[in-house]
């Protein structure tokens, strides 16, 4: 083979590899691209994003002796749904899994009861970038065992306003249940200002509290969370992996001291 040959075929090889070389690059560019918006998504309560996160928590310090442990596994699908073509209807569901041990005189396990939230949220963002959503808040009594529920059916307002500015979000979930029967045991306002950022490649770190105020009793259970969000793609399927811990900087009598978080998110972008 002569040298021209050769020279030729090298050229070749070198040009097919860096070929490659660049669509892989593209390929890479593109997926870190869709993760970021992603996280973005995911960082706002009433994105147009369907997901279906698992998350569960474990909490440590409960019971008049501090030995009590709550681990709670939230099913907690989002539903975006298309009214027309200026507003969306978001559906959010919790479905809480417990068990509870070395609290009561008994360990419990089982179902909690259910809170469905639907916001009312226009799909364009307003003045100032400003991104909310309105609408009721449902108290459903599906728990299994009396110890890990009212008992009641419970109903409210919720609401949340948001702004997301280049990689930061910052915003507030709120909303309030009172029980529609007469012996009123839920009277409670809820609570979650958030601020996260995000660092690209679908890495986002939150902060949050999610207060709750119990209006009969007068007590306040304040948790601060701090959580890291990871987007990634298991073969075609879009997901995200969370992991955080927390610590209460108020809590009731025989309430959580601290406690750890991992979420694991279906995703499903439309």
């Amino acid at each position: 083979m002569s040298v021209a040959a050769m020279a030729g075929r090298t050229g070749r090889r070198w040009a097919r590899a860096v070929l490659a070389v660049g669509a892989l690059l593209t390929v890479s560019a593109a997926a870190a691209q869709d993760a970021d918006e992603l996280a973005k998504k995911l960082s706002n309560p009433v994105a147009s994003l369907i997901s279906v996160p698992f998350q569960y928590n474990i909490d440590f310090g409960l019971g008049p002796d501090g030995d009590g442990v709550n681990q709670t596994l939230n099913i907690q699908p989002v539903l975006p749904i298309s009214l027309n073509e200026d507003w969306n209807l978001i559906s959010r569901t919790i479905v809480p899994v417990r068990w509870v041990t070395d609290v009561y005189a008994r360990d419990v396990f089982g179902l909690g009861d259910t809170t469905q939230s639907f916001f009312l949220s226009p799909k364009a963002p307003g003045p100032g970038g400003l991104i909310w959503g309105l609408g009721p808040v449902i108290y459903l009594p599906t728990a299994t065992d009396k110890l890990l529920g009212t008992g009641q059916v419970g109903l409210g307002p919720t609401g949340v306003a948001l702004l997301q500015e280049g990689a930061w979000t910052i915003g507030t979930l709120a909303n309030h249940i009172w029980s529609l029967d007469d012996n009123t045991e839920v009277n409670s306002t809820f609570v979650q200002p958030f601020l996260s950022y995000a660092f690209g490649h679908g890495q986002t770190l939150t902060l949050n509290s999610e207060t709750t105020f119990d209006w009969n009793s007068d007590q306040a259970t304040v948790p601060i969370n701090v959580m890291y969000t990871k987007v990634f793609s298991a073969g075609q399927q879009p997901m995200s992996f969370q992991l955080g811990g927390r610590v209460y900087a108020n809590r009731p009598k025989d309430g959580p001291d601290w406690g750890v978080r991992a979420t694991m998110t279906l995703l499903f972008p439309k």
